[in-house]
C-alpha cells in the first residue's frame, strides 16, 4: 500500500478504518514533517560544531566545546513552566594534550550520530560503545565512558531542541506497559503503513512502550491516564479491566519511569489533551524519585526535561493521609528515607515551590513510617478496584500538584 493513501488524517482514517475510539491525535502527515525537520537541525548542528572546531584549529588556537553542568544545583523551577530547567553554568572542554583523546570521542561520537541521521537508522548505547572499537586511540574503556559523552551531546544541543532520540541514539532498556482504552497508530519505517495496535486487546498481558515514541499517534476516547508505580498492581488493574469500568488507559512506569515511557505519557496527554493520574507507593522514593521525576525532570537530565517531563501530572496516592484515612500497614522509615525525604525539603526547587508537598513529606517524616500501594489489600484482593481508587478519583482537586 502505498504510503500516500495511509496518511493518518481524520478523514483517511475515518474511512479507512472502523472507529472504535474518536480520533484526537496529531495526524500522522505533521509527524513525519516534524520528524524531517529535526532530522535537518540535527544534522545541522553537528555540522556547525565540526566546522567551528575545524576553524579555530586552522586559525592555530585550541577549540573548545561548551557543555551545561547537569546536576540539581543548576537547576531551577517555576510552576508557570511545569518542569526543571538547566541553569547557567558551563564547563568547558578545550582541546589540550591531557584532552585530546575526550574530546576526539565526542567529535566521533557526534559522527555517528550524523550517520545514524542520514541513514535513517539507529543505535542502542551498547551499540555506539562497540562502535568506537573501531575509533583506533579514542575508543572507549568501558561503556560509562561512552555514555557519559552520549550525554554531554545531548546536553549541548539540548538547547537547540534536540535530544538523544533524535541523535538517533536509543536506551537499551524497554519501556513501561499499557492497556486500556487506547489505540496506537504506528507507521511502518519503510512503507509508512499504519498498523492500529489496540490496546484493549492484549488479553492478561500488555501493549509495550517502544525505546522511541515520536513516531506515534493515537486514537482513544479515555478520560484520564493512570502512572501506576508497581507492576503487580498494573497487573490486577489491568487483569480486572479496571481500564474499562472507568474509561481511562493504565501505564505501568515500573518504578522511575523510562525516558520512552515519560515521553510516551507525556505526547499522549498532550496530543489528546487528557489528564494524568500518578499512583505510586507512599515513601521518600516514590515521592521524590518517581512521581518528581516523572512530573518535572531530574537534575542530572534538567536539559531535556521539557520532552520527558509530564508537567500536567498530579499525584493520586498513596498520601500520608492514606495510611491514617484507610490504616495501612505500613514499614519504619529507613536512615536512607528519611535522608532522602529530608533532601528533598532542603534542597529540591519542585518542593520548594509547592506548599501542600512540604507539608506531606512533614507529615511522613513525623509520621515515621512509609506504606505500599499495595498496603490496600488488607481490606480485600480488590480494594484498591472497588473502593480506593472510585474514592480518589471521585476528588481529583484534592490530588497533590
Amino acid at each position: 500500500m502505498a504510503a500516500k493513501k495511509t496518511t493518518t488524517t481524520k478523514t483517511a482514517l475515518k474511512k479507512a478504518v472502523p472507529k472504535k475510539f474518536g480520533i484526537r491525535s496529531r495526524p500522522d502527515r505533521k509527524l513525519a514533517q516534524e520528524k524531517a525537520r529535526l532530522d535537518r537541525l540535527t544534522v545541522e548542528l553537528i555540522c556547525n560544531t565540526a566546522k567551528d572546531v575545524h576553524r579555530v584549529i586552522l586559525e592555530h588556537k585550541q577549540p573548545d566545546l561548551t557543555f551545561p553542568v547537569r546536576s540539581l544545583k543548576n537547576v531551577s523551577y517555576s510552576i508557570k513552566r511545569g518542569y526543571f530547567e538547566i541553569g547557567k553554568q558551563k564547563k568547558i572542554r578545550t582541546l589540550t594534550v591531557n584532552t585530546v583523546k575526550s574530546f576526539a570521542q565526542t567529535l566521533r561520537m557526534m559522527g555517528l550520530s550524523k550517520e545514524l541521521v542520514e541513514g535513517n537508522d539507529f543505535a542502542t548505547k551498547r551499540d555506539a560503545y562497540y562502535q568506537s572499537k573501531n575509533w583506533g586511540e579514542a575508543k572507549f574503556e568501558e561503556q560509562t565512558e561512552s555514555d557519559t559523552v552520549m550525554d554531554d551531546i545531548e546536553a549541548l544541543f539540548s538547547i537547540h531542541g534536540a535530544s538523544r532520540e533524535q541523535l538517533r541514539f536509543v536506551p537499551d532498556e524497554h519501556g513501561g506497559a499499557v492497556a486500556g482504552q487506547l489505540i496506537v497508530l504506528d507507521p511502518d519505517r519503510e512503507t509508512g503503513e499504519i498498523e492500529r495496535i489496540d490496546c484493549t486487546r492484549f488479553g492478561s498481558g500488555a501493549y509495550s512502550i517502544p525505546s522511541s515514541v515520536e513516531h506515534l499517534s493515537f486514537e482513544t476516547d479515555a478520560k484520564f491516564i493512570l502512572a501506576i508505580e508497581t507492576g503487580g498492581v498494573f497487573q490486577r488493574l489491568q487483569t480486572h479491566k479496571f481500564w474499562q469500568s472507568s474509561n481511562c488507559i493504565l501505564v505501568s512506569m515500573a518504578g522511575v519511569p523510562t525516558r520512552a515511557t515519560r515521553r510516551f505519557i507525556r505526547k499522549l496527554s498532550d496530543e489528546c489533551e487528557i489528564p494524568v493520574y500518578a499512583f505510586v507507593d507512599c515513601d521518600p522514593y516514590g515521592i521524590s524519585n518517581i512521581y518528581r521525576t516523572l512530573k518535572v525532570g531530574s537534575g542530572n537530565a534538567a536539559h531535556i526535561s521539557r520532552f520527558f517531563c509530564v508537567p500536567q501530572a498530579r499525584y493520586l496516592g498513596v498520601t500520608p493521609q492514606d495510611i491514617i484515612d484507610y490504616d495501612l500497614p505500613t514499614h519504619p522509615l529507613l536512615d536512607v528515607d528519611i535522608k532522602r525525604a529530608k533532601d528533598a525539603l532542603k534542597n529540591d526547587p519542585f518542593f520548594h515551590a509547592h506548599k501542600p508537598w512540604q507539608n506531606a513529606i512533614e507529615q511522613l517524616l513525623r509520621m515515621g513510617v512509609r506504606a505500599e500501594q499495595q498496603a490496600l489489600a488488607k481490606w480485600g484482593l480488590n480494594y484498591v478496584i472497588e473502593e480506593y481508587l472510585p474514592q480518589k478519583l471521585a476528588q481529583p482537586a484534592k490530588f497533590l500538584p
